[in-house]
Parts: structure tokens; C-alpha cells; sequence
């Protein structure tokens, strides 16, 4: 369990340092550990709503969250990331997609926005439609989706950097909120009880940890090295989890 605690506040600190909750990895780390994968996605989804709210809560505060197409998309996706939390899956399947998740996700954190033209891109106004299948992946296999949803923003130049980081972290926190009633629904009480013996501690771990990713993002790590070690982090979480299948 210290190992396991020690490893959520650091994915903790490098997630919430370029904005993100890291519930993929949460959930993949969960997995290595030997826990329930039903079991996975209800601390995973809480861990997440921790991270991101005090994220969310700043960037609302400073004024650069764009309400009205951030509250498009995530109203968009939180539907269907409660039929995601509500959906049953097989182990097989859950691993299979979180491994190829954790690859993409940890691929997309390496590409770098589009400079050439700060002029948004024609597909840009076909995100609404990225965003329902995004969240019913994040309901499915207890991750918040922004991971998938901020380099698809920065690659179409939908808003500015600040606006797009507001946007992810908006969308996490709400497809996890939805995602976690779901999966809370389709457990039941039992893998709810299961679930707060295990949580408590990881829980404080990401919540000191994400605090501190934010202040070193802010204060002294450039955020290249930052998304290079999250990048690398998530790529080889999800490359050991598909390896142990």
C-alpha cells in the first residue's frame, strides 16, 4: 500500500501539473496492484474530481474558462459518460481498453499545438462530436477524458492555450462526477464499502500531490519537461498493463 499511495501522489503531481486529473493511470496502477477492476474505476473517478476541482475552481476564478462552448462539450459528453459508468464490461475488455487508452493518451501529451495560425481550424467545429464518445470512455474505464479531449483542442486551434487547459479541466471534472454515479449504480453497495477502506489514503495522497504539481508548474518546472515525464509515465503504465494480460 505505501508504494501503491507513493505512486498516485507523484501521477498525481504530473498530471495535475499540465492540467490534467490522471485517472487513466490511477486506474492502471489500481490494476497492477492485483485490486477488483470493478473496484477500479470509483477511486480512479474520485481521485480525478479531487485533482481537477481545485484546477477547475482557479481557472474559473481567473476568468479563462469559456463557458459557453467548454459547457457545449462537457454537457455533450456527460450523458454518455453515465451510460459509460453504467455499462457492464468484462475484465478482458476493461484491460484491454485502458492499456490502449494509456498509449494514445501517453502519444497525445507529445504533440505539440499547431503555431503556424492562430486562426481555428475547420474541424474545430466538429468537436461536439468528439466529445460523446469521449465521455462514455471516461464512464467505461473510470477516467475523465480530457486527456484525450485538450491535444485534440490545441491540434484544431479551438481557443488559447489557457482556455483549452480550463476546458479539460471542466470536462474531467464533470465526466467524472457522471462517470462515478454510474459505476456507483452499477456496483452497488458492496464495492461502495470496498472501495472507501481502500480510498482514504489515496485520496490525500493525489489531493497534496496535485497542489504541489500545480505550484512547481507554476513556479520553477518548464512545462515541456513536465508533459515529457507524464508522457513517458503513461506510456509505460499502459504498455506493463497490456503485458500482463
Amino acid at each position: 500500500m505505501p508504494l501503491l499511495i507513493l505512486a498516485f501522489f507523484v501521477t498525481a503531481l504530473l498530471y495535475a501539473s499540465v492540467g490534467f486529473g490522471g485517472g487513466s493511470t490511477y486506474t492502471a496502477l489500481l490494476a497492477l496492484s492485483g485490486l477488483d477492476y470493478r473496484i477500479l474505476p470509483l477511486l480512479a473517478l474520485s481521485c480525478n474530481i479531487v485533482v481537477v476541482a481545485g484546477s477547475t475552481t482557479r481557472f474559473a476564478r481567473a476568468g479563462v474558462t469559456p463557458w459557453r462552448s467548454a459547457g457545449l462539450l462537457t454537457a455533450l459528453a456527460a450523458p454518455a459518460a453515465l451510460v459509460g459508468g453504467l455499462t457492464p464490461i468484462s475484465e478482458t475488455l476493461f484491460l484491454t481498453i485502458l492499456g490502449i487508452s494509456l498509449l494514445f493518451a501517453g502519444a497525445a501529451l507529445l504533440l505539440k499545438p499547431s503555431v503556424s495560425s492562430t486562426a481555428p481550424a475547420k474541424a474545430a467545429r466538429f468537436m461536439p462530436l468528439f466529445a460523446i464518445p469521449l465521455g462514455y470512455l471516461a464512464g467505461l474505464v473510470g477516467i475523465g477524458g480530457g486527456i484525450f479531449l485538450a491535444p485534440i483542442l490545441h491540434l484544431v486551434r479551438w481557443n488559447s492555450a489557457k482556455a483549452v487547459a480550463a476546458t479539460a479541466s471542466l470536462f474531467i471534472l464533470v465526466n467524472s462526477m457522471f462517470g462515478l454515479v454510474g459505476q456507483t449504480i452499477k456496483g452497488g453497495t458492496g464495492r461502495i464499502a470496498v472501495a472507501i477502506d481502500l480510498g482514504l489514503p489515496l485520496l490525500l495522497a493525489v489531493a497534496i500531490g496535485g497542489q504541489i504539481g500545480s505550484f512547481l508548474a507554476l513556479k520553477y518546472l518548464p512545462q515541456s519537461w513536465i508533459r515529457l515525464g507524464t508522457a513517458a509515465l503513461t506510456i509505460w503504465v499502459g504498455a506493463r498493463l497490456l503485458l500482463m494480460m
